[in-house]
């Protein structure tokens, strides 16, 4: 993102923060951040716009740092879902995004409801599929139910402990630990009885962009990637790594020669085996044969 872009979103996320996202005008953030109404309105068309790139741009550096979590270590372990969990909590609280998604939530602005209930629907999704790394393909039937309740339960674990603290600060590590041994026993009950309300397909009505598989070409790419870039680290290669991830999972019309470029010089790295090249090359492969839609942006 443009440097001075990127700028004018910090300095509105300031404003929002103090006076609140509705009591923020336009002319605040020019006044504040010292630009223009023609600079603003190149940037963005409303200031709805530029709250919706300021959630983006705090998710997607969390997405990243939350994958980066799984590098090299073993996805069914539970306390590094503790730590993706944290994260994340840790995430909201620093950028004060609770009292701004309340806010929205409150409001009678539908594009930006929208948006907030497509997040959580994301995070519904993300817990669901690392419910699966955790519990197994086994218990997948009950996993998005058990999904659901999970957000519920750490969500108003948070909200309740935070306000029985004295001193007004709440271990999130604690709240968060205990959400997930509370879910491990609930996982394990609705496995048993085979009880389900919400079925996982349910996933296609939310997400119909991913009948295609696209969810899933995408997370087998990522996991791939990070499982080189852990082999590679420390070297140039990893910049390679993350080109061809924003190439493809990015840019709406991937650059193929750039791509086949990127690979010949993966394969000069000792550390890159023959079948990490193929693996490679088949997955891009099918990225071109069935185009994914870049994110939105």
């Amino acid at each position: 993102m443009n440097e001075r872009k990127l700028q004018v979103i910090k300095k509105a996320h300031q404003l929002f923060i103090e006076k609140g996202f509705q009591a923020t005008s336009i002319q605040d953030i020019l006044d504040f951040s010292g630009i223009s109404k023609g600079t603003f309105y190149n940037y963005f068309s409303s200031k709805n716009e530029l709250l919706i790139e300021l959630f983006k741009s705090i998710y997607t550096k969390l997405e990243k740092d939350r994958a980066d979590l799984l590098i090299g270590k073993d996805p069914a372990d539970i306390n590094i879902f503790i730590q993706q969990i944290e994260l994340q909590m840790h995430t909201n609280r620093a950028n004060k995004l609770i009292s701004l998604f309340e806010e929205v939530f409150f409001s009678k602005d539908e594009e930006l409801k929208e948006f907030i209930k497509r997040g959580q629907l994301r995070m519904i999704r993300w817990i669901y599929e690392r419910f699966i790394d955790l519990f197994g393909e086994e218990k997948k039937p009950y996993l998005l139910d058990c999904s659901i309740m999970f957000m519920g339960i750490l969500n108003h674990n948070i909200k309740f402990n935070l306000m029985g603290q004295e001193s007004g600060s709440a271990s999130i590590h604690r709240v968060v630990k205990y959400s997930v041994e509370r879910i491990v026993q609930v996982v394990n009950e609705v496995a048993q009885t085979k009880e389900q309300l919400i079925a996982p397909e349910r996933l296609e009505q939310w997400f119909p962009e991913n009948r295609d598989g696209i969810l899933a070409r995408k997370q087998s790419l990522i996991t791939l990637l990070d499982s080189l870039k852990s082999k590679l680290s420390g070297t140039p290669y990893v910049e390679l790594l993350d080109f061809i991830q924003e190439e493809l999972l990015e840019a709406k019309s991937p650059r193929k020669f750039l791509l086949d470029s990127m690979l010949g010089s993966l394969k000069e790295s000792p550390a890159v085996s023959e079948a990490d090249i193929t693996e490679l090359e088949n997955m891009i492969h099918s990225f071109y044969s069935k185009p994914v839609p870049p994110a939105a942006s």
